[in-house]
């Protein structure tokens, strides 16, 4: 396996509120240059919420990259230093206003390792009860609730198109079956 580039040079072109793009240059052991453009993020929690009824609990939302409003696990940006577990409770209460009793985790995985740092903490959240927090000023978010069949129907059917949300829900449902 080779040895991975070395970072010799690294300039922020924009430094935004939830990201940083960098423009990083790379040299590889044998002296060539490359030039990598980067989105620096802190990493993020994404959470399958499964309520008493055995029902998930999503939230559909404006995103603009999508230009329409998609359907998706509740997930939310980490807060500099900000434990996982912590943060997928915050999220939870933020997004669907309840409070998990249980929060297991299911692994997580990168957004995009080509170009983007942000890697995603899948958690399942179990024994919900009301624990509303007010959300971000700027989301418009309602809550939908899908038995099983329900969101693999919608899976399936690519009524959920987002990855986080696909990956989170096949994973939830992989374990559920064991």
């Amino acid at each position: 396996m080779a040895d991975a580039p070395q970072s010799v040079a690294s300039e922020t072109a924009h430094a935004g509120r939830l990201f940083d793009l960098r423009l990083e240059t790379l040299r590889q052991a044998d002296g060539r240059e490359s030039r990598r453009e980067m989105i620096y993020h802190p990493g993020a929690v994404c959470m399958v919420a499964v309520d008493g009824d055995e029902r998930l609990l999503l939230v559909e939302q404006y995103r603009h990259g999508a230009r329409g409003r998609l359907l998706e696990i509740p997930a939310g940006t980490l807060e500099a230093g900000e434990d996982p577990v912590v943060a997928a409770v915050r999220e939870l209460r933020e997004e669907v206003g309840m409070a998990p009793g249980r929060v297991e985790a299911l692994g997580g995985f990168w957004v995009a390792p080509s170009y983007a740092t942000e890697y995603l903490h899948l958690f399942l959240c179990t024994e919900l009860s009301a624990a509303p927090l007010p959300g971000d000023e700027d989301e418009d978010i309602e809550v939908v609730r899908l038995t099983r069949a329900e969101a693999l129907a919608a899976v399936d059917g690519g009524r959920i198109a987002d990855a986080k949300s696909i990956a989170g829900i096949l994973r939830w449902d992989r374990l559920r079956g064991r």
